[in-house]
């Protein structure tokens, strides 16, 4: 099975993701991406950092299926993780649903929603970025939240849609959903 996961930044989709891939033993797909490495990331754990000359070799060599700009970085997946027989969890960004589903039909999809949209920008605070990217960060927490919840054929792109909480029965909530579609 592909899951994905989306949301607003800092609502918690790579806590889920990792408790999915601990308790249900799901491998993360690791993006490709140009973006500057973080303090505390390492290369090629949850992400695999390349140069854009790095990523257009990548590309070249028809590794790549699909790859979209965020935030003045490129973030890409390679077809061997898209299409694997294993199940994997990744997060993705609600732009990008329509095109996923076009190139992975039968994904299926989960959106977290916060119950309190401070609660998400808060948790991008603590991210401690740059002035810059945090501004672009919560200025899209705004956006996007906006977006999702006008957009009546946005939210149907996805399969669920999940509150968050910040607490254990959120985690219980969505380890249960992704046990009940394994058992489908």
């Amino acid at each position: 099975m592909l899951l994905a996961l989306a949301g607003v930044t800092g609502v918690g989709k790579s806590y889920f993701k990792d408790r999915i891939v601990e308790r249900l033993g799901f491998e993360k797909i690791k993006i490709i991406t140009t973006r500057k490495i973080r303090d505390g990331e390492k290369n090629n754990e949850d992400k695999i950092f390349v140069t854009p000359s790095e990523l257009q070799d990548l590309k070249n060599s028809n590794i790549i299926v699909y790859d979209f700009n965020m935030l003045g970085n490129i973030y890409a997946y390679s077809k061997e993780a898209l299409f694997s027989e294993k199940n994997t969890v990744f997060e993705l960004h609600y732009s990008t649903i329509f095109d996923f589903k076009k190139i992975c039909p039968d994904m299926i999809s989960i959106y977290i929603l916060p119950t309190n949209i401070e609660m998400a920008k808060d948790q991008t605070r603590k991210r401690h970025l740059d002035k810059e990217v945090e501004n672009k960060r919560l200025l899209e927490i705004e956006e996007h939240y906006k977006a999702f919840n006008t957009d009546e054929n946005l939210r149907k792109q996805f399969d669920y849609i999940l509150y968050n909480n910040y607490d254990k029965e959120s985690e219980e909530q969505i380890i249960k959903l992704v046990k009940n579609i394994l058992n489908k």
